[in-house]
């Protein structure tokens, strides 16, 4: 994904949060609750939580070098992950939360390539964010973004290699409060985990990108 593309979807996310925030408040104003859930009320996202995950993940590696013979140089990955997260929120002015949140993740996403005999496996996951998100009462719109770290090891014949990457990440999600303590969260992320050197038959630089949807449920205390 590019920068441009990167730019347009946070763009979107943010617009995507004004007609939210609207039917949040009309909500807000006619009913004390929606079906199943509670409405938070004023600063009621406000505090410290910790939460678990589980989410499917898709992306690229890509032979910067071209030494690999992989078709277009690049490797599909898919897979499963599983994960928990610690973060606190605070309420800064009416309706408009902001926060800090990681998290860290076991990945069974890879893939694998027959022309090359390459198999790529990400093994970890992490991240370092900030929120910022629209007070809707029962629930939480928000965008995010920061630090991203992967851990990975790619195989090509007796040759082994496990390196670890440093990026980006940016995506956006809903939190929807279940009790005044628990609540769900739904979220979609790009990340840019940059390039690394790889210890193969040759050395070479492998690039890794994913996105990744998730759902968890985080416990305020």
């Amino acid at each position: 994904m590019t920068r441009i593309s990167l730019a347009l979807l946070c763009g979107a996310a943010a617009l995507g949060l004004a007609p939210v925030a609207q039917a949040a408040d009309l909500y807000s104003n006619n009913s004390s609750a929606m079906p199943g859930f509670i409405d938070m009320g004023s600063g009621g996202w406000d505090g410290a939580y910790i939460g678990g995950f589980v989410g499917y993940g898709w992306g690229t590696v890509t032979d910067e070098d071209g030494v690999l013979t992989l078709p277009a140089d690049e490797l599909d990955l898919s897979g499963w992950l599983i994960g928990a997260n610690l973060g606190a929120n605070f309420t800064v002015s009416d309706g408009f939360v902001v926060g800090a949140v990681g998290d860290i993740a076991w990945s069974g996403i890879n893939g694998y390539d027959t022309t090359s005999d390459l198999d790529y496996d990400i093994n970890w996951t992490g991240s370092l964010r900030g929120r910022a998100g629209f007070d809707g009462g029962a629930f939480m719109p928000y965008l995010t973004g920061g630090l991203a770290v992967a851990g990975a090891t790619a195989n090509q014949g007796a040759a082994e290699s496990t390196q670890v990457h440093f990026g980006w990440t940016a995506g956006a999600g809903v939190e929807v409060a279940a009790t005044e303590h628990l609540s769900v969260d739904v979220q979609y992320r790009y990340s840019d985990y940059g390039q690394a050197t790889y210890e193969l038959a040759a050395p070479t630089d492998l690039s890794l990108t994913t996105h990744a949807v998730t759902a968890g449920v985080n416990f305020k205390f």
